[in-house]
């Protein structure tokens, strides 16, 4: 059976603007039967790195929130902290970023919560029992929470092709120790060069798992957790993630945590894809390059599998904007993620995702 996929475009009239075509979108997909009177809703977006502009407006959140409190909702806007260090590493910081793009309390009218805590170590464990994790390591707010809505901003992505719900899930929701088992199966490395020995690291480790070998640190393998403080606190950027997943295991990783967020939130969750200022790359960065398609629209579904097949198939029918980063593949009809990343098979999340139960890549898309 195919799964449903509402679709609305950017088009408004006077009659009706396109914020309030947004509150037909989730009235429609079934946000009432989401969530229940006084129940705790977490609204999962993704805050925008300083610098980057590419983001979902904050009115749009601002909708989406008043959408909840109309059905009886308390929600909240959420993340997790990052792996790297950046402007969202840390919860003071994050929280700054956020009000500093635009999701201030006035603005949006409900709460910011960093999902993860102060440094990203908030965690629940949550057992899957899959291919690659037994357990999966998921910000602790995302669980406590009653409901669960997911607001993606869809673009494209230089690890995983392009970026969605499973994304915003999966890797937006884990823990930071969550993070760095999805992109590496080794603990972090110490860059000589650039230590100076000041020991921060050997202070915030809870393992003991560093120490000072002639005045540069040095990590103990079979010590570390796979945390990433030590990545976090280092003031010189010496101590950094190895990279060492293969593509194939990165998105079968996230897939696996996607299905560890939604455990439990069965008929309590859905997804939402902002289908604008398509950029080649994560929002992450602290900046965004040329949109490669023109604003589409924005989709939502109870299925994440569906809406992010939806997705892809929505930006692959359009002709790309002269003047973006997309040289090859840019006709109608042709994989436009593919084009900027030809080693990356963006696929296999999809594929990997049916296989795991958690949706569909056979949808209907119904045009509102």
């Amino acid at each position: 059976m195919k799964s449903r996929v509402y679709f609305i475009d950017l088009r408004a009239t006077f009659k009706e603007n396109f914020v309030a075509k947004m509150e037909r979108l989730l009235k429609t997909v079934g946000l009432c039967g989401a969530v229940k009177e006084r129940e705790l809703v977490a609204v999962k977006l993704h805050f925008g790195e300083l610098g980057n502009t590419a983001f979902i407006r904050p009115v749009f959140l601002q909708k989406i929130v008043k959408s909840i409190r109309d059905a009886g909702g308390v929600p909240f806007l959420t993340d997790a902290n990052t792996l790297y260090a950046g402007t969202r590493s840390d919860a003071p910081s994050h929280l700054a970023t956020a009000i500093q793009n635009g999701f201030a309390y006035p603005v949006v009218n409900a709460p910011l919560i960093i999902a993860d805590g102060l440094r990203g170590k908030s965690e629940i464990s949550v057992t899957i029992n899959q291919k690659r994790f037994k357990k999966v390591y998921i910000a602790s707010e995302i669980i406590h929470a009653d409901s669960l809505i997911s607001v993606a901003h869809f673009k494209g992505h230089e690890l995983s092709g392009f970026g969605g719900t499973i994304k915003n899930l999966g890797m937006g929701c884990a823990s930071r120790k969550g993070k760095m088992a999805q992109h590496s199966s080794v603990c972090p490395k110490v860059k000589k060069k650039k230590c100076v020995g000041c020991g921060d690291c050997i202070d915030h480790c809870s393992r003991k798992a560093l120490k000072l070998v002639e005045q540069k640190a040095e990590i103990n393998s079979k010590k570390c957790i796979g945390c990433g403080e030590c990545i976090l606190v280092c003031p010189n950027n010496a101590i950094q993630i190895q990279w060492n997943r293969s593509i194939p295991e990165f998105l079968e990783n996230m897939v696996e945590y996607t299905k560890g967020v939604l455990q439990g939130k069965k008929e309590k969750a859905l997804f939402l894809n902002f289908i604008t200022d398509v950029s080649p790359a994560c929002d992450c960065l602290p900046l965004n390059d040329a949109p490669i398609v023109r604003d589409i629209g924005v989709v939502a579904s109870k299925d994440p599998i569906a809406i992010d097949q939806a997705s892809v198939d929505l930006v692959n029918q359009e002709q790309a904007l002269p003047g973006s980063c997309l040289t090859k593949n840019t006709q109608p009809g042709e994989d436009k993620f593919a084009g900027m990343y030809p080693k990356v098979d963006w696929t296999i999340q999809l594929d990997y995702g049916q296989r795991l139960g958690l949706g569909s890549r056979s949808y209907e898309l119904v045009k509102i």
